[in-house]
């Protein structure tokens, strides 16, 4: 799962938002500085990944990928997810996409300044560019992969992997609608744990 998800399964409180989300961005020196409610948040993101890593349908949707994107097969999941939710969002939550990105966004405004600048800055460019509520369309999930695809060691046009989603959108969406309520209940049971 990416982003949207990690958000949408997290505590409503800005912090525990934040460390959902800066687990992705902080690197572990960088997060043995952070307060209680981030390093909560990073906690439920390590335990939504580790699920989500070993189930059962997320290795049935990266055989859904074309075999020279399978090395990114993970990363391509988590975000065509992300798009799925964002397109069927009034199944999963009781406010709209907009309000609950806004709500989202307004928690960088209260990130503690332990969070260091590079971090605060990429979140204002996931706010500026609203990468949240753009995992809605196409364009959006094709602009985020290639986002990412230029960030790896070596670059990589994953932006071009949008076309597995496309020819394959039915398979991905039955797969996360079977998926996305397991993993929900997952989060839910498991709160207790990441104190």
């Amino acid at each position: 799962m990416n982003w949207l998800a990690h958000s949408l399964l997290s505590e409503p409180s800005a912090e525990f938002r934040m460390g959902n989300i800066l687990a992705d961005i902080l690197r572990r020196p960088e997060l043995e500085l952070m307060p209680v409610g981030i390093l909560r948040g990073v906690a439920c993101h390590r335990r939504i990944d580790a699920f989500t890593d070993r189930h059962p349908i997320i290795r049935q949707s990266k055989q859904r990928v074309n075999g020279s994107f399978r090395r990114y097969a993970s990363i391509l999941v988590d975000v065509f997810y992300d798009h799925l939710l964002a397109k069927e969002w009034h199944r999963h939550a009781t406010v709209s996409l907009e309000q609950f990105t806004s709500e989202v966004y307004a928690g960088i405004d209260e990130l503690p300044r332990e969070v260091p600048l590079m971090a605060r800055m990429r979140l204002e460019q996931m706010r500026r560019e609203n990468w949240l509520g753009r995992y809605r369309e196409i364009e959006g999930i094709r602009q985020a992969l290639e986002g990412v695809g230029s960030r790896l060691r070596r670059p990589v046009d994953l932006g071009a992997a949008v076309a597995d989603l496309e020819m394959h959108y039915d398979g991905f969406k039955e797969d996360f609608g079977m998926f996305f309520p397991e993993l929900r209940k997952h989060v839910e049971g498991n709160t207790a744990e990441i104190e």
